[in-house]
């Protein structure tokens, strides 16, 4: 029978009264050992020895043979063809004779392999002091396509302030443009900047060894902030941060996001970044909007000028007056072909400069092996070889099919043509097919404009050959 309180209760009330150990036991229905166990209040119902029982079968030769078997595994380094505890027991009972259970080698075994549990120092941040940054994905439909981005997200650690951006690429200058991002959002640096050992931050090493690539390096220098790297697979070194990009992604990318640009996405998630101002997380004195009023005094000041975060090339413009970044070729003016010239690499555009101004800008491409090409780039080469109008690749990729054939049914010199692609690029296609009339009448008339499939030849007197056949 087991005692609860009530029993325990009715024995020690009568006992204390004067009713022997025996009368009880007789009365209550309960052995006189059990009732002579709680008489006297040395032991209580509600607190129960731990049952510890070693199994006879588990002899020094049993414990043996499995420690051997979990050895051979580990020398042979085989993931996927390892002993189970059942295995072993099979090998037991056919190698050693042994009569116990299996359920007692599982127990074993579990007990041999168990790792204990890992402990956490909890952590205090003052104001300014540091701030955790990371990357996670997610999936959204940008102009239709279902693509992934990457999310950076920031977060310092006093306040639990965060940031978040997204980006279609994690890569160096997306890495640096949205740190440089984060300190604008923010209005200022922490004094330490705590980030896992990714290649876009880490030139060498790891952990307190690693080495920052010499970007990272120089944002840290004009900032004024300590790059600080985790140990490795040490994801609770920056906690705050890794559950910002869990938080992200279900709360602010929940639905999927349908958006017709990355412009469009990052308004949305800085929305929800200053919505989560308003959240009290629990343990802390005030929510984050307050926390973080507190801790902005305690950033360092943000320096006069923000850092490029571009990445740099230089190449020479070739004879179809591109140049090649990344497998993608971009237009530049056919002035600058064989010229060397510089790009300046962002997330989402391009710029090429020469001599050190701008030539041209782009928007970036993200797939592989595409031709950008800019109409206006080979508009005066089109009129000097007007009979490549219309296979040139950079019109048939620019102009709408609807202008390039009414565009191909005018009978036009090849520098009137050119001077309605000038016209296009200026007001738009639409607009030069709804004005076509009054624009071609505005034009200049070239002049002696001759007759087409109309060849003029002067006659020419032929009587003094005539005169030698005579």
């Amino acid at each position: 029978m087991v005692i609860n309180v009530n029993n325990y209760k009715e024995i020690r009330q009568r006992w204390m009264n004067g009713e022997s150990q025996r009368s009880i036991a007789l009365e209550l229905g309960i052995s006189r050992n059990t009732v002579k166990k709680y008489c006297a209040g040395a032991n209580v119902p509600w607190e129960r020895k731990t049952y510890l029982r070693n199994p006879s079968v588990l002899t020094d030769d049993v414990k043996a043979f499995i420690s051997d078997c979990l050895a051979t595994d580990a020398a042979e380094g085989t993931a996927k063809q390892k002993h189970t505890a059942k295995r072993i027991f099979d090998r037991l009972v056919a190698e050693k004779g042994f009569v116990g259970g299996e359920t007692t080698i599982r127990s074993y075994v579990h007990s041999i392999k168990a790792k204990p549990a890992t402990a956490f120092v909890p952590l205090s941040f003052l104001p300014g002091d540091a701030m955790q940054i990371d990357w996670g994905e997610a999936t959204i439909y940008l102009a239709g396509n279902k693509v992934i981005v990457y999310l950076f997200c920031a977060r310092l650690c006093y306040s639990s302030a965060p940031f978040v951006i997204a980006y279609r690429r994690q890569n160096s200058e997306s890495f640096l443009d949205a740190l440089v991002m984060t300190f604008k959002y923010f209005g200022g640096t922490p004094k330490r900047v705590i980030f896992d050992n990714a290649k876009v931050a880490v030139k060498d090493g790891f952990g307190a060894n690693a080495i920052a690539t010499d970007n990272y390096a120089a944002l840290s220098a004009h900032y004024g902030f300590a790059p600080v790297f985790c140990n490795i697979a040490s994801g609770n070194e920056k906690g705050l941060v890794e559950n910002l990009v869990g938080f992200s992604r279900r709360n602010f990318c929940v639905p999927i996001p349908k958006v017709k640009t990355m412009a469009e996405l990052n308004a949305m998630l800085r929305s929800g970044c200053e919505a989560y101002k308003k959240h009290h997380i629990h343990g802390k004195e005030a929510n984050v909007g307050i926390l973080y009023e507190k801790e902005k005094p305690a950033l360092f000041s943000l320096p006069r000028h923000h850092y490029d975060p571009a990445n740099r090339a230089e190449c020479r413009v070739n004879s179809y007056s591109t140049v090649r970044y990344d497998t993608n070729n971009y237009s530049v003016p056919i002035e600058h072909c064989g010229k060397q010239v510089s790009i300046k690499v962002y997330p989402e555009y391009i710029e090429i400069f020469c001599n050190g101004e701008i030539i041209t800008s782009h928007q970036r491409c993200f797939q592989r092996h595409q031709n950008i090409f800019c109409l206006e780039h080979y508009l005066s080469l089109l009129e000097r070889k007007g009979r490549a109008i219309f296979q040139a690749k950079p019109l048939m990729d620019n102009v709408p099919d609807a202008f390039f054939e009414w565009l191909s049914k005018q009978d036009l010199s090849p520098k009137r043509l050119v001077e309605l692609l000038r016209m296009s690029v200026e007001f738009g296609f639409d607009a030069v097919m709804q004005n076509s009339a009054t624009l071609l009448h505005a034009m200049p008339v070239a002049p002696n404009p001759t007759p087409k499939n109309e060849v003029q030849v002067a006659e020419v007197d032929l009587s003094a050959y005539d005169a030698l056949y005579a």
